[in-house]
């Protein structure tokens, strides 16, 4: 079932003649329950589309539909939308702003006229899949680290249980135990809640671990739209395009090019080790794929 889908999206910031196009003829299909990743260097469109999902900018040209309905049909029911697809934005913990952990947390249901004990429920269960205790609740937001700002960030996102949930760059500026643990709660959140997950990276790793289809932005268009392996077997294309490819890739490439027969797709360090493993018990003979 199709859940989120673009139709020849368009989208221009000045409305003067010859503007540029931020987005260009953007058309795609995200399945319910799937996990997608975004990904594209700077400036290639992965926010500004990202944007148009909760209707937050509005196309110039073209659909974008939740659940089959375009969400421009009805301009002023665009607030729903705006709980069935859920925006974590780049450093969301700028945006905290309430006296306590819980607060801060509660504060999307509250808005939705949740009864409190329906907002107390969704509190305490998106803390949990975010990993932060039951005693941080009273704390103040602001008197936390920064990994742990992040999470009460994107805990509040996920505690209005929408349909769909968008991370911009969730991992920036968090060190390595930082970023893996949070895509380690990501990944355990859709598994548990069959939610609809979407990643912008700018890091192939992120994307090459947790996603089953990725979606490649280039200079506002989509450049590729297809399953993690697909795409990431297209290795030289996405250098071509100044994206860095998982390092487990490029050495895999490497190992290919002097002639050991490693198989092709590895894309992922568990992918990687399990090539090596079935190799060695082969003794060096044949494809490892």
């Amino acid at each position: 079932m199709t859940i989120l889908e673009t139709k020849n999206v368009t989208y221009r910031y000045s409305d003067l003649p010859g503007a540029a196009a931020a987005l260009q003829g953007v058309s795609f299909a995200v399945e319910k329950g799937s996990f997608i990743g975004v990904i594209g260097h700077t400036g290639s469109g992965k926010s500004t589309l990202v944007q148009h999902f909760n209707g937050l900018l509005r196309p110039t040209e073209g659909q974008v539909l939740v659940g089959g309905r375009d969400i421009w049909a009805a301009p002023k029911e665009i607030r729903k939308i705006r709980f069935q697809v859920g925006l974590v934005f780049q450093y969301p913990e700028h945006q905290l702003f309430e006296e306590t952990v819980r607060k801060d947390i509660g504060y999307g249901p509250r808005n939705m006229g949740l009864p409190e004990e329906e907002v107390e429920r969704r509190v305490l269960e998106a803390a949990r899949f975010v990993g932060l205790s039951e005693d941080l609740l009273e704390q103040s937001p602001f008197d936390l680290s920064g990994g742990e700002k992040r999470r009460v960030a994107v805990a509040g996102v996920m505690a209005m249980e929408p349909e769909i949930l968008v991370l911009d760059e969730p991992t920036a500026g968090l060190d390595p135990r930082g970023q893996d643990r949070l895509l380690s709660q990501v990944k355990e959140y859709r598994e548990q809640t069959g939610s609809t997950v979407m990643l912008v990276s700018h890091r192939m790793e992120d994307v090459a671990r947790v996603a089953d289809h990725v979606l490649v932005m280039e200079k506002g268009r989509a450049a590729m739209y297809d399953t993690a392996e697909a795409v990431f077997s297209r290795a030289e294309e996405l250098e071509e395009m100044g994206l860095a490819i998982p390092a487990v890739t490029r050495i895999f490439m490497g190992l290919r090019a002097r002639g050991i027969p490693v198989g092709e797709n590895v894309y992922t360090v568990e992918g990687a080790a399990g090539r090596l493993l079935s190799l060695l018990k082969r003794g060096g003979d044949g494809d490892a794929s």
